[in-house]
């Protein structure tokens, strides 16, 4: 978008995640009027005050800017003339340009607005793409997160953020996780310090945002006998609302947890298609009780 009037309206907060066309404002209908919201002026619109006199084109589009609305955006390159533009200065409301179709721009601009209104938490670990899955990985310090992830990253898996993990809640349908933009591309490693992983393993090992999918929780060698040995019952953590998968997994020394953390996204792929080798394989072995009790009767 381009600034075509003045910054006046800078101070204006947009309200609702969502856009506005003004046309029933124009012809007088406020009863139901959205004015929280950007405000579209697209082709109708513009036809509609070109066909009023020069008078009352300029009386609506007053009435329009008086609302306390956050902005107005013409859309299709085109200009407002220079009346209707000293009233939204007067008024105080900014007027922007795009050249996109009115239609593109509504769908582009709401897609970016349900990313600014989405509720968002910062959690600390890693977060890496690994086959597709999304997997933050979390440990108290001194587990080996940032090993894990190396070791990761040197199999074609992906860095999404490091340390400081921002995740948004978008539509209540799914978590996505970025990183801050000062620390994006980059992670810190015990004894070696910050390290630039697009320079040192290629573009292709850094993902600007993922969908969360699953919580890998590192734990030291010591709690080794709480883990959960069969995985039937599966467990969740509650993120913003939404239940997340999520396992355990014991370091210990000669463990490649890299490869474990692989296989947990594997697994993961098989659960969202409806298979799940716990599950599976309590039944077959409920069938194989059931089968031996019955035949010794």
């Amino acid at each position: 978008m381009e600034l075509v009037g003045t910054d006046c309206g800078f101070d204006r907060e947009v309200l609702e995640p969502t856009i506005n066309r003004p046309g029933l404002a124009l012809s007088g209908f406020y009863k139901y009027f959205a004015l929280h919201r950007i405000q579209v002026i697209g082709q109708a619109e513009r036809s509609y005050l070109r066909h009023l006199s020069e008078a009352n084109a300029e009386k609506r589009f007053f009435d329009l800017c008086r609302q306390r609305i956050p902005c107005i955006v013409v859309s299709r390159g085109q200009n407002l003339n220079d009346e209707l533009l000293q009233i939204a200065n007067n008024a105080g409301v900014s007027v922007f340009q795009t050249s996109m179709v009115t239609m593109n721009y509504i769908n582009a601009a709401t897609v970016r607005l349900d990313w600014e209104f989405a509720p968002i938490t910062t959690l600390h670990g890693c977060m890496v793409d690994v086959m597709g899955i999304g997997i933050l990985i979390q440990g108290d310090s001194g587990t080996g997160k940032s090993e894990t992830v190396l070791g990761l990253l040197r199999r074609g898996s992906s860095l999404v953020a490091d340390d400081i993990v921002r995740i948004r809640n978008i539509e209540d349908r799914e978590l996505i996780a970025t990183s801050p933009d000062l620390g994006r591309s980059h992670m810190e490693v015990r004894g070696l310090g910050i390290i630039n992983v697009a320079a040192l393993f290629g573009v292709g090992t850094f993902r600007t945002e993922k969908r969360l999918d699953l919580v890998v929780t590192l734990r030291n060698e010591t709690e080794m006998n709480e883990m959960e040995r069969v995985g039937v019952d599966r467990r969740t953590v509650n993120i913003l609302g939404l239940e997340i998968p999520c396992i355990e997994l014991p370091v210990a020394a000669g463990r490649d947890m890299a490869q474990l953390i692989e296989v947990a996204a594997l697994d993961q792929k098989l659960k969202v298609l409806g298979h799940d080798s716990a599950v599976e394989f309590n039944k077959k072995l409920l069938k194989r009780m059931h089968d031996e009790r019955k035949s010794m009767f």
